[in-house]
């Protein structure tokens, strides 16, 4: 008997087939109408129902090439299951360049929504009610903030064996066993008990096609992992098992002024080693900022002006830290081979992992 047809947005994507959908989200002042555009691929075989969602910060752009590249691999003709790809959740923020939503409310902090709430709420209630309600598996793509640099790294509730399966499948050098936030997207698909990770990579406004590659082949490694697509032909390469941190703490400036960095992105470092220098602009003063724990840099603000209090380095902490370092020298030695062959932008310059 064939496959049901996927319905969306009052559209039936037929099995074997694939479609974009326009789903009618809001106007905007000038009474011009947004969507936001879903692509549903639908195998021919039942299987996971598998959304990869970017964009949910209007300016967190890494994950919409992500997506545009998944959508490309020739390994979706064999899919099983269906494929919920949706690039852009925050179409207003993503028109303007912003993180944030018209009414500088955070979309990633208004789910479940409501019908009649907010903007906000308005746009998570349609996610909800016309895609995460139907769907298996999750997979959202984030980056870090403007001016701040993250590492490629899953977060994830791993209480959930499923979403620790789907956390270590991905492939990043690290898997951070993050709380869930009130009214984000995470938290409310876990409270459906969908599995659901989240790929944190890169910059806000920028891409980087380390991160980007490396996004899309997690992916694709996941795909496998739920069976929705075949295995790669012929012996595996043996991969380094991702590192799980205990937790992570954010390092503050300790004054206002001109920071000058010292430890680099994915570098281990000790308790109490420096990792930047902030001084005023005429050097009659000058403090060092040091770690206060040993542990692997996932984040570095690239903003050399700062403000006392402001966050400049995200250290993860490990258990094993020895492990840890190990799993990020791999990653070092096999990031080139991350790098797709359709790259359209220069490789962002991580002078610690191209030692």
């Amino acid at each position: 008997m064939a496959r049901a047809p996927f319905e969306i947005a009052g559209v039936q994507v037929k099995a074997g087939t694939r479609e974009t959908v326009e789903v009618p989200v809001a106007k905007l002042y000038t009474h011009t109408p947004l969507h936001i555009p879903v692509e549903v691929v639908h195998g021919r075989r039942d299987g996971p129902v598998l959304m990869v969602c970017g964009a949910i910060h209007g300016d967190e752009i890494n994950g919409v090439e992500i997506i545009r590249r998944v959508l490309k691999n020739s390994a979706l003709r064999y899919l099983r299951g269906t494929l919920v790809a949706v690039p852009i959740v925050n179409i207003f923020g993503f028109v303007q360049r912003t993180r944030y939503l018209p009414d500088r409310r955070d979309l990633n902090r208004c789910f479940p929504g409501s019908e009649t709430g907010s903007l906000g709420g308005r746009i998570a209630y349609l996610l909800r009610t016309q895609i995460m309600e139907k769907v298996t598996h999750i997979i959202d793509l984030h980056t870090g903030a403007i001016h701040r640099f993250n590492l490629p790294q899953i977060r994830a509730e791993l209480k959930n064996p499923e979403t620790s399966r789907m956390a270590d499948a991905f492939g990043a050098p690290i898997i951070i066993n993050a709380g869930l936030r009130e009214g984000s997207l995470r938290a409310y698909a876990d409270s459906l008990d969908i599995p659901v990770i989240t790929f944190e990579g890169g910059e806000a406004l920028r891409f980087d096609d380390v991160v980007i590659a490396s996004g899309v082949k997690g992916i694709i490694r996941v795909m496998r992992e739920l069976e929705m697509v075949p295995a790669k032909k012929g012996p595996r390469a043996p991969r380094k098992r991702s590192e799980t941190a205990a937790n992570s703490q954010w390092v503050r400036a300790d004054m206002d002024g001109i920071m000058r960095p010292v430890a680099s992105l994915g570098q281990k470092v000790r308790k109490g080693q420096k990792l930047a220098m902030v001084a005023d602009p005429f050097g009659e003063s000058e403090v060092a900022i040091t770690s206060p724990c040993s542990g692997i840099v996932i984040c570095v603000n690239n903003l050399p002006l700062v403000n006392e209090g402001e966050a400049i380095y995200h250290i993860a902490r490990f258990d094993e830290l020895g492990e840890a370092e190990k799993a990020m020298d791999y990653f070092r030695s096999s990031f080139e081979s991350e790098v797709s062959e359709d790259a359209v932008v220069p490789v962002h310059p991580w002078d610690e992992l191209q030692k």
